[in-house]
């Protein structure tokens, strides 16, 4: 039994497809290309609908072939060497046009709009002191593995490090194909349960983290005015070295409207840090107004896990079990290959597995 669209699906894909075609349309008329704002947009939403198009098309060929062959097959006027090769064909096309229409459910229900951006994430120890920070660089090392396997790039932006090598906090960026896609499923609260070094009795010890993951915002996304900045300068502190520490490098960039307030010490160049710090400001700004859309259409959108908030509790990494639990699913996974290895492929596999079910559901 081969997977179809289900209609609803089919008709947006065919909307988004009609769009695809205006905005080709819009991109060459003169007008448009004398305006570089008008020109960036649409080309930015031509990027987001290039690849649910190509597949919607894909699928719809696919389709046309399956259908062609089955009445092949079914003909007992052609030669029966032809009727089975159109059923050796079948058995190819069928899979093909499976796969398809995972993906395609998956860009209409469960990817939003910004799966195909780049994140910027931020890891902050919770309860449990020390062994929480050394938590914090197990997640962020958990991550950059994940990367490399997925061919992806991580850029590290500032971090507060702690006398045992953890973090009370570190901030980074990771880019690369579809990166939000998979990662948004990480932000909320993360907790250990292990022994740790420091503790003589071998008593386990509760610890946790919150992952925050943003949508990375080009100045296209979110518009900063410089006169609601506020800038402050002065000298990095902690670890650093002798000309991060002895500089006015450090910036602290406040967002007058919103209140937010972003400081980067990483960099010895205090341009840098000035642009790092907007780079942060500007993911901040627009995941608050992303959060705001989302609790409002929460009724409509209230089965998908991978919008949560960093204050929910969605995974818990059990050292003497040698198990992570994801409790959104309710499913266990080898803590080695988790943490250890950066084999997260498998979990979020899952998770978006069991978002796009209960999306079904609600159609």
């Amino acid at each position: 039994m081969t997977k179809e669209l289900p209609p609803l699906i089919q008709k947006k894909l065919e909307t988004l497809r009609e769009r695809n075609k205006e905005l080709e349309d819009l991109m060459t008329r003169p007008e448009v290309l004398a305006d570089s704002q008008k020109l960036l947009a649409y080309s930015r939403q031509l990027g987001e609908l290039r690849r649910p198009v190509a597949q919607f098309d894909e699928y719809v060929q696919l389709t046309r072939e399956i259908e062609d062959n089955e009445t092949l097959s079914r003909d007992s006027s052609e030669d029966q060497e032809l009727r089975s090769l159109a059923k050796e064909e079948l058995l190819q096309l069928r899979p093909q046009r499976d796969g398809i229409v995972e993906l395609l459910v998956d860009a209409i229900l469960v990817d939003d709009k910004n799966a195909a951006k780049n994140v910027i994430m931020e890891i902050r120890a919770g309860t449990g002191g020390d062994e929480a920070a050394l938590f914090v660089a197990d997640l962020f090392r958990m991550y950059r593995m994940f990367a490399e396997k997925k061919g992806w790039k991580v850029d590290f932006i500032d971090a507060s490090a702690t006398a045992l090598k953890g973090y009370k906090e570190i901030v980074f960026s990771v880019t690369g194909d579809s990166v939000n896609r998979d990662l948004r499923y990480e932000m909320g609260g993360h907790r250990v349960q292990r022994v740790p070094e420091t503790e003589s009795s071998g008593r386990i010890h509760t610890s946790a983290a919150t992952v925050a993951v943003m949508a990375e915002a080009e100045e296209v996304d979110v518009e900063v005015k410089e006169g609601d900045l506020e800038w402050e300068f002065c000298r990095a502190s902690g670890p650093g070295g002798q000309k991060v520490n002895k500089t006015s490098s450090a910036v602290r960039l406040r967002h007058v409207p919103t209140g937010l307030v972003v400081r980067i010490q990483d960099e010895s160049s205090q341009h840098k840090n000035r642009a790092k710090a907007l780079k942060v400001l500007r993911a901040r700004i627009f995941e608050a107004r992303e959060s705001e859309t989302r609790a409002k259409e929460q009724n409509i959108r209230r089965s998908q896990i991978g919008s949560g908030d960093r204050n929910q509790r969605i995974r818990t990494y059990n050292f003497p079990q040698n198990r992570v639990t994801d409790h959104r699913i309710g499913e266990n996974f080898n803590l080695d290959r988790i943490l250890l290895e950066g084999e997260l492929s498998s979990l979020l596999d899952s998770l978006r597995g069991h978002e796009r079910e209960e999306q079904l559901k609600n159609l």
